[in-house]
């Protein structure tokens, strides 16, 4: 399947060289029209399935990413922290 895709595009450079070569004012270039709303014949093509918990299913994705990201960030920090790599200064901005 992925061998066929990469076909037409190879053969379709080729075609578009060997019509430059030939002729050099000839600067159309060919495009292979991609939908997938439509078949070729021009009928349109069925709805797409839904995921019937496709909201539960992204919040199970980020919730765990969120956490696992703090979590690596506050021992990243602490790391810093404890060789001398980032220490936040204890300064005051309030003072005037």
């Amino acid at each position: 399947m992925i061998v066929s895709r990469l076909t037409f595009p190879l053969q379709a450079a080729k075609l578009v060289a060997r019509k430059a070569a030939g002729n050099p004012s000839n600067s159309i270039i060919q495009r292979r029209h991609m939908s997938g709303v439509y078949f070729r014949s021009g009928a349109l093509r069925p709805k797409p399935d839904e995921m019937p918990f496709g909201l539960f299913a992204i919040f199970c994705a980020v919730i765990p990413g969120l956490f696992i990201g703090a979590t690596i960030s506050k021992n990243v920090a602490n790391f810093l922290e404890e060789n001398d790599l980032f220490v936040p200064s204890d300064d005051d901005d309030d003072e005037d």
